[in-house]
This record gives C-alpha cells, structure tokens and sequence, in this order.
C-alpha cells in the first residue's frame, strides 16, 4: 500500500541551484553544493497516512511561518535547525534552508490531554505507551501530567507504532534527553498557546544531532499538522473538540465512507476551504497576526 494512492508522489518542482533529494507526505527536501537543505513545505495534506488527492491551498505556506514563529519563541529552550528563511523565490513563504542534522529515529510526543491513539489504547488498557493512568478518563480529559509518548517513524504509506519508553531506549540510547527536551518544550509552548485561548493537546518534535553532536530541533514545529489545538473556550471532555488542526478533515473522511485501504476520496469544495481556514485561525490564534 502507497499513502500517495495509485498515483504515487507527485513530481518534485525543479529549483534552480538546488538538487531534489526526496519527496514525503507533505514537504520536498532538496541540498545545494554548500551541503545545506533546502525544505519545501507542500499544499499536501495527509490523513491516517494517506496522502489525500487534494491539495489545500495555502496551506504549506502557514506551516513554514507558524514553524518559524515557534522555533524563535523557543530558541531559549533548545537549539534548531534554521538558516534562512530567504529562498528562491518560486517556494517563498513555504520553504525554509537548513542544517543538516543525524536525525533520531524516534517520533518525540507529548501529550497533556487523552486523545487520539492515546485514547484508543487507554479504553483497552487503562495505559498509554505503558503509562499507567487512573479509571475514569473520558475522551478529551486532561491528563494528571503531562506525559512522553514516543513512537517509531514509518516510511511514507505505513503506520507510526507507539512504543514505551524501554523501547525508546532501546532504539535511541539519548531517549532520556530526548524526553526531558520534549516536555519541556511542550510545557512551554501549551502555557503560552493556554494565554491565547488554545489547548495544546498533544503534540510531536522531531530531533537530531548536528555536525556538533548538540541535540537539535529539527523539521517542523507545532503546526496543526504536528499537533492538536483545541478552542479552550468550549473544551468539554467526553468526545470531539472543537479545534484548530486538521481533525475537522479526518472527521469528514471517517463520516465519508471511505474505508482507508484504497486511494482516499477527493475532497469537496467547502470541506478545503473550511480545513484551510481553520490553518489561519490556528496562525491567527497563535501570532496574534493575520495570514498573509
């Protein structure tokens, strides 16, 4: 099974002065002859790890600047990947140049609310990636701490697994750092989006280590695609929150009919322009600035 459907990736625009290296579910990465990245947020959109046949406009362009607002607000905490963000004009606003970075091959989550997978496996097991957690948690409640749920990086068309953090160990010996890092930014990025009426539910970092060998932030960061943002103002727990992220789409595919083994349904009209807005609400929330 490909999560880019029959068709495939989609081809790779040619930059000049940039090589095309790889293509994933949402972002090109290209290198030059000085060694440095050049990452190309796309319109892509990816859902139970498909990538969907429609694009949503304009949507790379709010991930590159939200991940920029981020990676500044949190350059105090630890270190990141960006270079410039002054780039050839045919992906400017979606696209970043980079360090290179060792990647580690773990996915970072953080999570301070039960949703999601976590809630799925806390119905069956009263845990989440072997945390224990107490009875009575209802989808959307909030978690007694905020906790490290990692999980394995899947290539493009397979799933992600979570794992406990003995795995973690076992697969990434600095999981410890990795899960102190991880926690600490999320602590800090869900008290100031809590200042702008969000709920930052959860959440994924991705780390690596640089040509140092200092662990560094790295891909993207706390976009709505790598996270949850809920309306504050309306949490409820007990089912679907009213929210800021991509949910809104993978509601309707799950209401659509579609059984997620096949190639995904083009989307209407308005469910990509209501996705799309809920971006810039996100970027508007979040900034305190409009998108442009």
């Amino acid at each position: 099974m490909s999560g880019f459907g029959v068709a495939g990736p989609p081809p790779a625009p040619s930059i000049p002065g940039w090589d095309h290296l790889r293509t994933g579910k949402v972002r090109d990465l290209y290198t030059n002859s000085s060694g440095q990245l050049l990452l190309v947020a796309s319109d892509r959109v990816s859902a139970f790890d498909w990538v969907l046949p429609t694009a949503i406009p304009g949507k790379g362009a709010v991930l590159t600047q939200l991940s920029l607002f981020w990676f500044e607000k949190l350059a105090d905490v630890v270190p990141n990947h960006i270079v410039s963000s002054d780039v050839p004009d045919v992906v400017k606003g979606r696209a970043v140049i980079v360090r290179p970075l060792e990647m580690f091959p773990i996915e970072c989550v953080a999570r301070g609310y039960l949703t999601g997978s976590g809630w799925s496996e806390y119905k069956t097991s009263r845990t989440v990636c072997g945390i224990a957690l107490p009875e009575g948690l209802l989808d959307g409640s909030a978690l007694p701490t905020n906790i490290f749920t990692p999980a394995t990086k899947a290539e493009v068309g397979d799933h992600d697994i979570n794992i406990d953090f003995d795995e973690a160990m076992r697969i990434s010996p600095e999981a410890g750092q990795l899960r102190d890092l991880t926690l600490k930014l999320y602590g800090v990025a869900a008290d100031y989006a809590k200042e702008r009426g969000i709920i930052l539910a959860d959440t994924k970092f991705e780390f690596g280590h640089d040509s140092n060998g200092q662990i560094t932030l790295g891909d993207e960061a706390l976009t709505p695609d790598s996270s949850r943002f809920w309306e504050a103002s309306t949490w409820v727990p007990g089912g679907a929150q009213a929210s800021f992220d991509k949910q809104y789409l993978r509601d309707y595919l799950t209401s659509s009919g579609w059984d997620r083994e096949s190639a995904p349904p083009e989307l209407p009209g308005d469910i990509v322009e209501k996705t799309a807005q809920r971006y810039r609400d996100a970027y508007l929330r979040l900034t305190g600035t409009q998108f442009h």
